[in-house]
């Protein structure tokens, strides 16, 4: 029997809080580059974009969090979202590239970015194919090749862009899910050694992204070249030391380290914030995780599970990828970081995927940890020993 709990008001509070922090850092970092663009006449222009996407992300988060989470078990929601997306990712080839990628659908006053639709139509692809063929879980013709081909096609799309972070994102949620699912071990190692090779092809045969490995492995030799954003980035945080330098006093972002209002605003905030502010977004991040897996074990179904698990491992594994190549932890690519980084289309589709772990919250059921064991492993064990 599920019981109807209240909304995660706390999980409501950290992604709105992100958001909302997230839309004054772009202020901060973004202020006299827009000064620069319109000839001295407003230093707002990105803060502005941003705030409305925010505001309207936060109402979108409301909405969804009223819609039940099994409407996306329907088959045609599932394949509609699925192809919607890969549609999506098809039409960007159609328009020009910007610093040598497509990634975006631009017209005048408006661009989107549709790898941002894959992140939500893979976890609900997965979720509801493996509680459609639950029993069948480990089949490599009925389910691994079927779930291998969405993530295939998905991530080659997103390749030719080219986008390595994003497709990286995509298989961490495959992995992810595909575990909780109950999985056999053999094939989440296979999985995992498929997409390490296919992965290691993409560094080797790309010119330009072995160029960036070995700028990694020593930044500083290579900081007038391929690492100078990182080494810019470096900077930043070092010079905030604990404290910081104080809110919009940084000065990497004047011209400095290129794009600081977008994939590098992690730099910014430690400039400016220092360490306190950089713990306290990996400190919400935590949070974020745990309130999102919590609402996924608690979810009444199966497929709720793996759904809920499947979204907050996307936004909390690109927020990881994000700081990590801030501080130099991994090479540099092209990802945002969630709810902070500018850009209209990732803050309202991140909204939009913690507005379904809110709804999944809303349906929390007594035995639901039951229903995270139900897999057909553990059938067979309880048939063993007797169990029910």
């Amino acid at each position: 029997m599920t019981k109807k709990l209240r909304t995660d008001w706390f999980l409501f509070a950290i992604a709105a809080g992100l958001a909302l922090f997230g839309a004054v850092m772009v202020y901060s970092a973004s202020a006299m580059i827009a000064l620069k663009e319109t000839e001295g006449v407003s230093q707002f222009t990105y803060f502005y974009k941003q705030l409305g996407f925010t505001l309207a992300g936060l109402t979108v988060m409301y909405a969804t969090s009223k819609i039940d989470y099994r409407l996306y078990q329907d088959a045609r929601v599932v394949y509609g979202i699925l192809i919607l997306a890969v549609i999506l990712l098809v039409a960007v080839f159609g328009f020009p590239a910007i610093n040598g990628a497509r990634r975006w659908i631009r017209f005048p006053g408006f661009s989107f970015q549709p790898s941002e639709i894959a992140k939500i139509a893979l976890p609900i692809f997965l979720a509801y194919f493996l509680t459609k063929n639950e029993r069948l879980i480990g089949d490599l013709k009925e389910t691994v090749l079927p779930c291998a081909a969405a993530l295939g096609g998905l991530g080659a799309l997103i390749m030719l862009e080219p986008d390595l972070g994003t497709t990286m994102v995509l298989c961490a949620i495959f992995v992810a899910v595909y575990f909780a699912a109950g999985a056999k071990w053999l094939h989440i190692l296979a999985t995992v050694g498929g997409l390490f090779v296919v992965g290691a092809s993409a560094l080797i045969f790309s010119p330009w992204r072995m160029k960036r490995l070995l700028s990694f492995l020593d930044p500083w030799e290579n900081s007038a070249d391929g690492s100078y954003q990182v080494v810019q980035g470096l900077y930043a945080i070092g010079s905030g030391g604990i404290l910081g330098e104080g809110f919009a006093k940084g000065q990497q972002k004047l011209f400095y380290l290129p794009y600081p209002y977008s994939d590098f605003i992690f730099a910014v905030v430690g400039e400016e914030l220092g360490l306190i502010g950089t713990l306290g977004i990996v400190v919400a991040f935590g949070l974020l995780l745990w309130r999102g897996t919590r609402a996924a074990l608690l979810a009444p179904d199966r497929f709720g599970m793996l759904l809920g698990i499947g979204i907050i491992t996307g936004i909390v594994v690109q927020a990881l990828f994000n700081i990590s190549v801030v501080i130099s932890i991994l090479p540099a690519k092209g990802i945002p970081l969630p709810f902070i980084s500018y850009g209209g289309s990732s803050i309202l589709v991140t909204l939009f995927a913690v507005g379904i772990l809110l709804n999944l919250s809303k349906h929390a059921g007594t035995n639901s940890f039951e229903n995270l064991a139900d897999t057909p492993t553990s059938r067979r064990k309880r048939g063993r020993t007797g169990l029910k």
